[in-house]
């Protein structure tokens, strides 16, 4: 068995007790996250810096132009034959104007209270980045945990 290496960039954008999330569509390959929130973010292109890459992600999902303010955390997940390795940042909203993204990966962009992201079909990666931004750690770098 083979293993590919993919490397992503993803936001944590909160703004008054809000964050803001990307909804993913069905996906070919994983049945199993469509319809769920996830953050803004996705797939470096090759040669692309992971910190441009989640730049250009918020947009495309969001239409909001962002600006990342820390480094969060790594995290790296196995998945079958898929080795992906997650770089999480926080960031603040710059300009531009809510709307989903046209022909992508996401098909709506919406800002969830932080009190009920606890409520929504999520994916895990929302619950890892919330723990980051919350707790901050110096190493960037959660223990793994069991599934919810």
């Amino acid at each position: 068995m083979r293993t590919s290496l993919r490397v992503a960039a993803y936001a944590v954008l909160v703004d008054d007790g809000r964050i803001l999330l990307s909804r993913l569509v069905p996906h070919l390959r994983d049945q199993s996250v469509a319809g769920r929130w996830t953050l803004p973010g996705g797939g470096t292109d090759p040669g692309e810096d992971p910190f441009d890459t989640v730049v250009r992600e918020v947009e495309e999902e969001t239409g909001h132009l962002s600006r990342m303010a820390a480094l969060l955390g790594v995290d790296s997940q196995q998945r079958g034959d898929l080795h992906t390795v997650r770089v999480l940042y926080e960031g603040e909203i710059t300009g531009g104007a809510l709307r989903a993204e046209p022909h992508g990966s996401t098909d709506l962009a919406a800002w969830h209270p932080l009190e009920a992201v606890a409520n929504l079909a999520r994916v895990e990666l929302v619950d890892l980045a919330l723990r980051l931004w919350r707790e901050r750690p110096a190493v960037g770098h959660l223990p793994k945990t069991s599934p919810r």
